[in-house]
C-alpha cells in the first residue's frame, strides 16, 4: 500500500461524516462516549475507588450506581444534540460556535464532581476525568460536522 492510499484510507471515514445528520454523528458519538465511561466506571470501581458522592455542598453521599455514567454522559448528549442542531440550522459559524459553547459547558461541568460534598477526593477526581473523557469522544466528531454544515451564512 503506498502512502497515498494509506492517506486515503485513513481520510475517508471522517470525510463520509458530513454525509450524516448533526443529529446522527451526536448520538453516535453519544453512544460510544456512554460506552466508554461506563467502562471507565466498572474499572474505576474494580480498583476500589469508592462509589459515594454527594450533591454540592451535601452532608452525605449517595451511591453511584452501575449505568450512571452512560445515563449522564446520554443526558449530556441529548441536550448537546439539540445544541448542535440548532447551531448548525441558525449560527453564522455553526463548528466554531458549538466548540466554543461546549468547551465552556464542559468546564462548568467540573464543577459537580470537584465540589461534590461529602465525597472522597480520588471520587471526585474519577467523576471529573470521566466528564473529560465523554467530551473528548463527542465535541470533536460533532465538530467536525458541523464544519460542513451551512449555518445561518449558507441561507442567504
Amino acid at each position: 500500500m503506498t502512502q497515498s492510499t494509506a492517506t486515503t484510507l485513513a481520510i475517508r471515514p471522517a470525510g463520509s461524516l458530513h454525509r450524516l445528520p448533526v443529529w446522527l454523528v451526536s448520538a453516535l458519538a453519544g453512544l460510544a462516549a456512554a460506552v466508554t465511561t461506563e467502562l471507565y466506571g466498572l474499572v474505576a470501581r474494580s480498583v476500589g475507588i469508592p462509589m459515594y458522592a454527594g450533591n454540592v455542598g451535601a452532608d452525605h453521599a449517595e451511591p453511584i450506581t452501575v449505568g450512571m455514567f452512560a445515563m449522564g454522559t446520554v443526558i449530556s448528549t441529548f441536550w448537546g444534540t439539540v445544541l448542535a442542531v440548532a447551531l448548525a440550522r441558525w449560527a453564522l459559524r455553526p463548528a466554531r460556535t458549538y466548540l466554543r459553547a461546549t468547551l465552556a459547558l464542559t468546564l462548568l461541568s467540573l464543577v459537580g464532581p470537584l465540589a461534590a460534598g461529602d465525597t472522597a477526593w480520588s471520587t471526585r477526581l474519577m467523576l471529573a476525568l470521566a466528564h473529560l473523557v465523554a467530551a473528548a469522544l463527542v465535541i470533536p466528531a460533532v465538530t467536525r460536522r458541523l464544519e460542513s454544515a451551512p449555518g445561518r451564512a449558507g441561507r442567504g
